[in-house]
């Protein structure tokens, strides 16, 4: 882990880099959506939250998505917040990492230059269905759709389409790239210049 050196009037002290970007409201979703890191976020963001509710936040995302359960439990902790969240896309926001995206406000919702966002339906994913009775495969159908309807309604409300907008859309593996995303609602801008100044910036 890679510490920030830091000078005081006690001298030198070596800082962990999330440390230092958490004390600037900085913090990170990298690599699978699931229990560990969305506990992680979530934690950052009440810490924060309570720190000082008036003050901005940034996300940056860079994940191929994972569990909706662990997911919906942060964008459901970002829409309840007051402090305001910025996320910035830095390599790609697909499947869950998308509907963290979303969980921003529309005009705090950023990419870079080279990044994309992907949504699609839900899936079972690893789950084995081996040795279920029809009417246990019948139910677990039925809960997959309530979920799907719950995530196209959140794609829906955020990005201003209709739910058979959406539904034709994420019934593949969607990709778009920054110019696609901003076109469609999934985002707000491309991070030029002053913004990336303005989101690194130390306090920003």
């Amino acid at each position: 882990m890679a510490n920030i050196i830091y000078e005081s009037v006690r001298g030198l002290t070596a800082v962990p880099i999330e440390d230092a970007f958490l004390r600037d409201r900085k913090i990170f979703l990298v690599g699978e959506v699931n229990d560990e890191s969305c506990n992680t976020l979530i934690k950052e963001l009440l810490y924060m939250e309570a720190e000082d509710s008036s003050r901005p936040i940034t996300l940056f995302i860079n994940s191929p998505g994972g569990d909706v359960g662990s997911g919906l439990a942060v964008y459901d902790t970002i829409r309840m917040m007051k402090s305001p969240v910025t996320a910035v896309v830095t390599g790609i926001a697909a499947s869950m990492g998308s509907i963290i995206l979303l969980a921003c406000d529309e005009d705090k919702r950023f990419m870079l230059p080279s990044s994309r966002i992907m949504i699609h339906d839900c899936s079972w994913g690893r789950r084995d269905m081996g040795g279920k009775k029809p009417f246990e495969v019948k139910e677990e159908l039925n809960q997959l759709e309530k979920t799907n309807a719950k995530l196209l309604s959140i794609i829906s409300q955020r990005c201003g389409k209709t739910m058979e907008e959406v539904a034709e859309v994420t019934k593949n593996d969607n990709y778009f790239d920054a110019e696609e995303a901003i076109s469609f609602g999934l985002a707000t801008a491309v991070v030029d210049d002053s913004r990336f100044s303005l989101i690194t910036k130390k306090g920003a």
